[in-house]
């Protein structure tokens, strides 16, 4: 993928990532599914569509909640991924692979949609209609995400130095706590009901931080060979100093809950 300014126009590609991310990026808290319920959203027989899944993350966790859900992706490798690891659960999850421009189904199919961690790599002007019109009347568009704090926590800060030492153009570095964004495209067509964030703290061991890092943009998705072998010894060699085997890290959560205009 190569858009706009994200990265400074370089390409990457979430598949490279996909073994990775299958394996590290598990990692949202009960607090995270509990703010999701606490709307009354993902649950009790909704009809769900999770837009960029990645490796199914969300629809897997909130299974057992008893929501129906639909999971898209435009990687293929992270489509296999979620798949696999839902069959494994014995989840009855419907995955396939398509970007979210192309995600189409009838009017008034779903009664939430969501996108987490990816809202930034759509085409609004395309996926804000699609969204409305597959929209049952009165349903959710909820957008989410959860972003480390490198400026208040010593070791996500230093992880993010090697990132950009190795890889220059990544631009998702020096994130604080901050709305999510949400598209003005959207808010021609959905009336923002909330928006709220809030902090967490997420333990790690070396290795699940290690592998939590190669599995983002900046890393797994996008350095040659030769970057990648470097970074990953260098970031090894700096939790090796800086890190205890277990830790934290200080992350925040941010969503919007959008609501489908009436007609």
């Amino acid at each position: 993928m190569i858009i706009g300014d994200i990265d400074k126009g370089k390409a990457f590609d979430w598949g490279k990532t996909s073994t990775d991310y299958a394996k590290y990026r598990d990692i949202y808290p009960q607090e995270f599914y509990d703010c999701i319920l606490n709307l009354g959203l993902c649950k009790d027989g909704q009809n769900v569509l999770d837009i960029g899944t990645g490796t199914g993350v969300l629809p897997r966790n909130m299974y057992r909640y008893g929501a129906k859900w639909t999971g898209t992706d435009i990687s293929e490798n992270q489509i296999a991924e979620a798949k696999r690891l839902a069959e494994e659960a014995e989840m009855e999850i419907t995955f396939f692979a398509a970007g979210a421009e192309e995600v189409d189904f009838p009017e008034n199919t779903f009664d939430v949609i969501t996108a987490c961690q990816c809202i930034w790599y759509f085409d609004h002007a395309v996926t804000a209609p699609h969204f409305s019109k597959m929209l049952k009347p009165g349903g959710k568009f909820l957008i989410l995400y959860m972003g480390w704090l490198p400026y208040e926590d010593p070791v996500a800060g230093k992880s993010e130095e090697i990132i950009l030492k190795h890889n220059p153009d990544w631009t998702s570095y020096g994130d604080t706590v901050h709305p999510v964004w949400v598209s003005e495209h959207y808010l021609d067509l959905f009336t923002l009901q909330a928006q709220k964030e809030f902090r967490v703290d997420i333990p790690f061991t070396r290795e699940g931080w290690h592998g939590r890092m190669r599995a983002c943009r900046g890393v797994g998705a996008s350095m040659t060979p030769e970057a990648l072998t470097a970074w990953d010894k260098e970031h090894k060699e700096m939790l090796e100093k800086n890190a205890p085997e277990r830790f934290m890290v200080k992350h925040y959560i941010s969503y919007a809950e959008l609501i489908k205009n009436g007609e």
